[in-house]
């Protein structure tokens, strides 16, 4: 069987949750792994996603430490769509509660 991987990176603007993640996870970079298998049969060339994982690494007492953690597709999404909202919801708040300049 025919299996491929692709890499990216997502950025989380503020500490998020996954299912299954004991703890909130700190803002940053993170890579994604996605692993693919070729569907065999098929007049053309066609993957099937298998796995993605989750690239977390260790801070504090577990620095230097790396995690592959299995996610779902669907929770990545949902956590990066919770991020944006929460981002757009700050820039918004900032704006509003930022000092007014003196009059003189």
């Amino acid at each position: 069987m025919n299996m491929r991987s692709t890499r990216s990176t997502v950025t989380f603007s503020n500490p998020f949750t996954l299912p299954g993640c004991p703890s909130d996870l700190p803002a940053g970079d993170y890579e994604v792994l996605v692993e693919e298998e070729l569907l065999q049969g098929l007049s053309f060339e066609a993957y099937r996603r298998t796995a993605t994982y989750l690239t977390v690494r260790g801070e504090g007492s577990h620095a230097g430490r790396t995690e592959l953690r299995a996610i779902s597709d669907s929770d990545l999404k949902e956590a990066l769509s919770r991020d944006a909202t929460t981002q757009e919801t700050n820039n918004h708040s900032e704006a509003a509660l930022s000092p007014q300049e003196d009059l003189k």
